[in-house]
């Protein structure tokens, strides 16, 4: 298949034809990934592994015909469609020998595409449904994390969707394992995510409040399927960092365009921008006309990540090498992305300064500097 693996092949009706080969110069350029949910990122093997340990029916027990499935459910231009396949990976999840495995694997899948620095995440009470205690598989995901050569950490996700007082438990179980001293490998923030459109954020404005005095930094899903003005909301809240944010691009040519620019650029936040995930899932119309290129052109500190590597048939050089082929981008705007992504890490200094240190490298003898 043109030695292109089965998920290159499976992002191949986002674009015009099969993906452009990856650039060298893309796929060894030093990168941080800052949005990545494990849930949604097991290679196919280990689900078909997974599943057919703990008993979990599939729609083929054929690795090749499996990645057809998401690719068809991924571009079925369906959320619920898209959804789907994670039934499936979080049932396959359901034991501390699987999440330590799903977390290491996507370490090593992470270091493999060039990433220097990785922060991962999950909705850990998603397991309680398979009698997984959340401090367990915490504790699980933080083991194969720390099985890996990459420097990384867990973000503890909590659900929108779900009550008060759950998002206040995931806070607390957050806070229980957050990376310190004693700890090298261990939660480095939080973030709301599930269904946007319905359940704004301030909804669980007690157990961001929580967070922000605990000092445990806060990325929240904003601006994807809702208005750009949740991303306005987020800020208000805490975060530091938005996941996705697209949506804000609608507010540039309006009378509310400038100020919500100035708040935006006055209050640091980064953007996690997913575009291939953003096109599936209807938050933009394709990769061309994606509205990352009006944010990045607006001046908003942003950076481009895979969301899925599973769900979303994708990987960090194809999401590169989308944005170089389709929505005018060069590779030094990508560079820049990099950086960006890095002074917005929720990692501690001994992880980042190594990091920092390859992209500068790399950056002088890509004559980027």
């Amino acid at each position: 298949m043109s030695g292109m693996s089965a998920l290159e092949h499976a992002a191949a009706p986002l674009h015009s034809a099969l993906p452009s080969p990856v650039l060298p110069a893309l796929a060894g350029m030093p990168k941080v990934l800052l949005h990545d949910h494990l849930d949604g990122s097991l290679r196919v093997s280990t689900l078909l592994q997974l599943c057919q340990r703990r008993g979990v029916e599939l729609p083929t027990l054929h690795a090749a015909d499996l990645a057809q499935w998401f690719r068809a459910n991924a571009n079925a231009g369906s959320l619920e469609r898209y959804l789907e396949g994670f039934a499936l990976t979080v049932a396959a999840m359901g034991d501390l020998q699987a999440l330590e495995q799903v977390a290491f694997e996507a370490a090593e899948d992470a270091r493999a595409e060039g990433c220097v620095l990785a922060e991962f995440r999950m909705a850990p009470l998603l397991l309680q449904a398979h009698g997984v205690a959340p401090d367990d598989a915490v504790a699980a995901m933080l083991a194969g994390l720390a099985r890996s050569a990459l420097p990384c950490g867990l973000i503890v996700c909590g659900m929108r969707h779900e009550s008060p007082e759950r998002v206040q438990e995931a806070a607390e179980l957050a806070l229980r394992h957050r990376m310190g001293p004693n700890r090298s490998v261990g939660v480095i923030g939080f973030d709301l995510a599930g269904p946007e459109r319905g359940w704004p954020a301030s909804g669980h404005a007690r157990a961001l409040r929580l967070l922000r005095e605990a000092g445990l930094p806060i990325t929240l899903h904003a601006g994807e399927a809702d208005e750009g003005a949740r991303v306005l909301e987020a800020v208000e809240l805490g975060a530091q960092r938005i996941g996705h944010g697209v949506r804000l691009a609608d507010l540039l040519d309006t009378p509310a365009g400038p100020e919500a620019l100035q708040r935006i650029r006055a209050s640091g936040v980064h953007l996690e921008v997913c575009p291939t995930s953003n096109v599936q899932t209807g938050a933009a119309a394709s990769i061309a006309t994606h509205p990352i290129r009006a944010l990045w052109k607006a001046g908003v500190s942003l950076s481009f990540h895979t969301d899925n590597h599973l769900i979303s048939c994708t990987n960090l050089n194809l999401e590169g090498q989308a944005l170089l082929d389709q929505a005018g981008f060069a590779l030094a705007d990508l560079f820049a992305m990099q950086e960006q992504a890095l002074d917005a890490s929720f990692m501690p200094t001994h992880a980042t300064e190594p990091a920092r240190r390859a992209l500068h490298e790399w950056a002088r003898t890509h004559d980027l500097r």
